[in-house]
């Protein structure tokens, strides 16, 4: 079954207005997700970002964010990752990879091999490419 690595702004994008194109690149990997046609996996320091970013940038409700959360970790075909190879992130920041949250998802990618990376930020995914990563 194909792995999708999820990025922040991924999982901003699929909960959020703020990008209608990104929404409909990400929303058909969540449905096929919660149908088990393919896993997403979440590494807990996306989820710790996500509570910033819509606490702090959008503005919202601490109980909705928690509802959130809950949705999303109980969704079938979501993978909670809490492990961190810090030898592969470290190898990675910041000489391949810029941003040390970026490096952190290309660690995991290393390590799963085969999985994409689902991020709509254009130098992280040139960083992948560069590292022979898969993203969409």
């Amino acid at each position: 079954m194909k792995k999708y690595i999820i990025d922040t702004n991924a999982l901003i994008s699929f909960v959020t207005d703020r990008n209608p194109a990104q929404q409909q690149i990400v929303a058909p990997l969540f449905e096929a997700a919660s149908r088990l046609k393919c896993t997403l996996v979440c590494h807990q320091f996306v989820l710790t970002e996500f509570v910033f970013v819509m606490d702090r940038v959008y503005g919202t409700p601490k109980i909705t964010i928690n509802a959130m959360l809950k949705d999303f970790i109980a969704m079938p075909g979501v993978e909670l990752y809490q492990q961190t190879d810090f030898g592969a992130l470290l190898s990675f920041w910041p000489s391949s990879i810029a941003d040390f949250g970026d490096a952190l998802i290309a660690a995991i990618a290393k390590a799963m091999k085969g999985a994409t990376v689902v991020t709509f930020d254009e130098k992280f995914k040139s960083g992948l490419k560069k590292l022979g990563l898969e993203s969409l």
